[in-house]
């Protein structure tokens, strides 16, 4: 994905500088906040969730940026304002970087948490999307040709050997919208993508350990394709996608 200096995008949308995010996302909760906010919010979650440790280091500006499909502006406006606020430490130096806090301020954490009035649209958009990938992973099955094949083992192998979050998330990323073009479904893979990137604006850093177990599925997918069996690739896609509603940040919440 690439991304210019021009301000804060979110979900593939972009706005005016300064500007908070409207209504044509689709996100109403989401949607009502700048995108340095949203970004402050999905770092901040994952903090107080306990996914980012006291003294982790994040990645540099850039990777946030492209993990959090934000652009670097609004990557590094978001990070200095956390700083701020005393979330996260930054240092310089050749050992330097952005760290979480030993021990960030509990209201400024309080504060950055979702409502719980989102809660159940984003569930309905698991849903919507458990729908969709259903239906992508069935028609892949079918249509996938060796090269798609081939960039979907790679992108699984990339997976595998990430060390971070917003590496991960990049490769996810390009991973989905891969199997997407491989149904074949034509104009309905538009609305895939789309469902997709609604959930990617909620994505929070989560320990690389955890991606790297979700990844499985990816090569179960992968290796279902390959076979063109088309039961066992709906399957493994429905299991993906009902997964997040337990380990995505409303089902950590509301545990």
């Amino acid at each position: 994905m690439t991304h210019t200096n021009a301000e804060p995008e979110l979900s593939g949308v972009p706005h005016e500088p300064g500007s908070p995010l409207t209504e044509d996302v689709s996100l109403s909760g989401i949607g009502r906040r700048s995108a340095i906010d949203a970004v402050r919010m999905r770092i901040g979650m994952a903090i107080r969730l306990g996914l980012l440790k006291p003294g982790e280091r994040l990645p540099d500006k850039d990777d946030v940026a492209l993990g959090l499909s934000v652009s670097p502006m609004t990557a590094r406006r978001a990070l200095a304002s956390l700083a701020d606020d005393g979330v996260v430490v930054r240092l310089r130096g050749r050992s330097g970087g952005t760290f979480v806090a030993d021990a960030p301020p509990a209201e400024v954490l309080h504060g950055l948490t979702m409502p719980a009035s989102e809660f159940k649209q984003i569930h309905r958009l698991i849903d919507r999307r458990m729908l969709l990938e259903s239906a992508v992973g069935h028609f892949a099955a079918l249509n996938a040709t060796g090269e798609q094949l081939a960039r979907l083992e790679s992108l699984t192998e990339r997976m595998a050997a990430a060390t971070d979050w917003a590496e991960y998330h990049q490769c996810d990323a390009e991973f989905h919208a891969a199997v997407g073009q491989a149904s074949g479904l034509g104009a309905a893979v538009e609305e895939y993508q789309h469902s997709l990137d609604e959930l990617y604006a909620f994505f929070v850093p989560y320990p690389i350990e955890e991606l790297h177990l979700a990844n499985r599925d990816h090569a179960v997918l992968t290796a279902a394709l390959r076979a063109s069996d088309v039961v066992a690739a709906a399957a493994v896609s429905r299991e993906h996608v009902e997964t997040l509603h337990r380990t995505m940040v409303v089902g950590l919440l509301t545990d």
